[in-house]
């Protein structure tokens, strides 16, 4: 069984870097920042409530790929690349639609801000999730998955999610067609989809695809953090 101190260096590792995204992110603006609520609300929303429903809605969307004589063999990739990613990006989002978060979108770059956290609080508990799996392989693993998760993966659920809350906060402040946050939902899809592909396939190397990886969230966050602070200036 494993141990109270072993959990709680499994939490504390788990949602460390994530919080200290969330408040990266937070205080990229440098006006008018989100008030901590909408933002706790937004990182709670993405580590219970998103998670609970991507797995069960994966689950219900793999059981007929799983007794399909057709894409039986297809189904590890459908999950990785295509699944998870539509599934998980239409989860996380949905915290900017919670009453006291809609009611602080009042700026373009809210969108951003909150979808993104609503990415990390995600990234927070399969940080969790991935690291009590692989405790049984050795403290050394656990940190090296932990550390790999701490990057990518968070910043990969931080980018994505941040799209989609842009499109959800452009299309609540124009009051515009709900059709418009669709561009967003699958850019966000694409780069999810395109991440899992280089962390999961060995076709340019396993050292190689997480090296392409890190390159891509890390030039990606960081373009979204510019464009936050873009929009913020006209706010001053």
């Amino acid at each position: 069984m494993t141990s109270i101190l072993t959990w709680g260096v499994l939490v504390f590792l788990s949602f460390l870097p994530p919080l200290i995204y969330t408040i990266w992110i937070r205080n990229t603006e440098r006006c008018h920042r989100e008030q901590w609520l909408s933002i706790f609300l937004c990182f709670a929303w993405g580590a219970t409530i998103a998670v609970v429903a991507a797995l069960i809605l994966e689950i219900l969307l793999e059981l007929p790929l799983q007794y399909s004589l057709s894409s039986g063999d297809m189904t590890p990739f459908l999950l990785v690349l295509v699944i998870a990613p539509i599934v998980e990006e239409f989860t996380k989002p949905l915290a900017l639609y919670l009453r006291t978060v809609k009611t602080n979108l009042d700026e373009l770059e809210d969108g951003l801000i909150f979808g993104a956290v609503a990415g990390l609080g995600f990234s927070a508990t399969e940080n969790l999730l991935y690291g009590y799996n692989y405790l049984s392989e050795g403290f050394l693993m656990f940190l090296l998955v932990i550390a790999i998760r701490s990057i990518g993966g968070c910043l990969l659920h931080a980018s994505a999610t941040a799209l989609t809350g842009y499109g959800i906060g452009k299309t609540m402040k124009n009051h515009s067609s709900f059709f418009g946050i669709l561009p967003y939902f699958l850019l966000a899809i694409f780069l999810h989809g395109f991440y899992n592909f280089l962390v999961s396939y060995e076709l340019i190397g396993v050292l190689s695809g997480l090296t392409l990886a890190f390159l891509f969230v890390i030039i990606t966050i960081t373009l979204i953090r510019k464009k936050i602070r873009t929009l913020d200036e006209k706010n001053c």
